[in-house]
């Protein structure tokens, strides 16, 4: 990966942010498998030419600067710290490093940076899944993993809106808990192996032919549906489903329903990999998916 200062921040910054991007054959990250396997694959075919500024990186830094400080804290006499794994799953090898593991609760503990707009949303499955693989990989190194814990840090927080919103993180650090069965191991190795298989299928396949991400995988915000007027530039009203702006028009008027498509929040901001993505120049950045009346 290259990095660049495009508006000379500090050296501290850049010399955190020029880490080693080494992809290893059959070696897959956990934090790669939770991404499209278009963006994964796309990653590590041109991860030597993907450019990144350190900008766009600074919450990412903060959050290596936060395992920089706990890293301080002594390994106690059941616990294991900042610890790698690798495991082998099929023609493959699983990789994974979690923050803290303590083997007399059998928790494991990652620390995070995340936004209040994720607390308050309880949207937490890819932190549920993430640290559920990690228990998985510890318990088949003989470790009995039972539950995991985000220790999060919220980079928004407002004391102000602590104060008056009744539905707002009391603190700017949340504690998030979950407790996994063996089904929910049963149901991890599954996944893992459904996974494994779509990247060997993928690994095969030029960049143009890689399965697009889902919906999901792209942060879609989902299509909406407008109730236009012929003659108005804009909406009488934009509603969450066919359906609702069915029912709307039938009763308020108007004279057709646009279809405005979601927007692919990740494709435009987070993606790394999206230069080299066809779906991204046809879809995203000509605007191919745009407005239609229905």
């Amino acid at each position: 990966m290259i990095i660049t200062n495009k508006f000379n921040l500090p050296a501290p910054f850049v010399s955190l942010a020029q880490r080693d991007y080494i992809y290893e054959p059959n070696e897959y990250r956990v934090t790669s498998l939770l991404k499209g396997v278009r963006e994964t694959i796309l990653e590590r075919r041109h991860g030597d030419k993907i450019e990144r500024d350190v900008s766009d990186m600074v919450w990412l830094l903060f959050g290596t600067a936060v395992h920089s400080v706990l890293e301080r804290h002594e390994e106690g006499e059941h616990e294991l710290k900042e610890e790698r794994i690798k495991i082998p799953f099929g023609n493959y090898i699983l990789s994974g490093q979690f923050d803290l593991y303590n083997d007399k609760t059998k928790i494991v503990t990652d620390y995070k940076t995340a936004s209040v707009w994720k607390i308050i949303f309880g949207d937490f499955e890819d932190w549920r899944r993430q640290l559920l693989i990690y228990c998985y990989m510890l318990r088949k190194i003989g470790f009995d993993a039972q539950g995991a814990q985000v220790v999060a840090f919220l980079k928004d927080h407002s004391k102000r809106d602590a104060k008056i919103k009744a539905d707002y993180p009391p603190y700017p650090v949340q504690t998030v808990k979950f407790t996994f069965t063996d089904a929910d191991f049963a149901e991890c190795e599954e996944w893992l192996t459904a996974k494994f298989k779509e990247i060997a299928a993928a690994e095969k396949l030029p960049d143009d032919e890689l399965p697009i991400c889902t919906p999901e995988e792209r942060f879609n915000s989902g299509d909406k549906f407008a109730v236009m007027r012929k003659g108005r530039k804009t909406a009488l009203r934009v509603l969450d489903s066919m359906e609702e702006a069915k029912q709307w028009m039938s009763e308020n008027g108007g004279d057709e329903i646009q279809v405005r498509p979601g927007e692919d929040k990740k494709c435009i901001d987070y993606c790394a990999a999206c230069e080299f993505c066809n779906y991204y120049r046809e879809k995203v950045v000509t605007g191919n998916g745009g407005s239609k009346a229905v």
